[in-house]
């Protein structure tokens, strides 16, 4: 899959309570979670944002509850893909449950700017700046868990299944 967006940073452990407060978590309708996506970060995140959007996270991204919210917002916002020098384990399973996908990259988050435009290639597993051509590798998705992603997550892959 092909993911193509700006780039939008956000610092070391940012945690499911800065993705989505806790104050919204009165609803799981995804709808209502991305409209407060990111806001104790950003309070125009989703102002900003454009669908196919990219974040940029540091270290332990995700970090704190194990609250499925705050991949929902994420998605749900219009993020295509989630990019960070590492990951909660937490975060990092509920990401692909929901069917985000999510990349770890140590050395992109110094290497680029915020609002610079990469794309994203999960089978070949790299990333490529738009602007100067310069590629990262990552680790390509297995084409299961790509097929998982495009069914839209675990529980309506396993619905497709049967």
């Amino acid at each position: 899959m092909i993911y193509k967006g700006r780039v939008w940073k956000f610092r070391d452990n940012i945690d499911t309570d800065a993705i989505i407060p806790a104050r919204y978590l009165n609803t799981s309708d995804p709808k209502e979670l991305a409209a407060h996506c990111m806001e104790d970060s950003d309070p125009q995140f989703v102002n900003k944002i454009k669908t196919g959007d990219i974040i940029l996270g540091g270290e332990n991204f995700g970090c704190g509850s194990s609250r499925e919210h705050a991949p929902i917002a994420i998605k749900e916002a219009g993020i295509s893909c989630v990019i960070a020098k590492s990951f909660a384990r937490i975060f990092y399973r509920n990401a692909f449950n929901m069917g985000l996908p999510i990349f770890e990259s140590a050395e992109l988050w110094a290497a680029i700017k915020e609002g610079e435009e990469i794309t994203v290639d999960s089978s070949a597993g790299t990333i490529t700046t738009t602007t100067e051509g310069r590629t990262f590798r990552i680790n390509p998705i297995p084409p299961f868990m790509e097929q998982l992603i495009a069914d839209g997550g675990l529980m309506k892959h396993i619905a497709k299944k049967w």
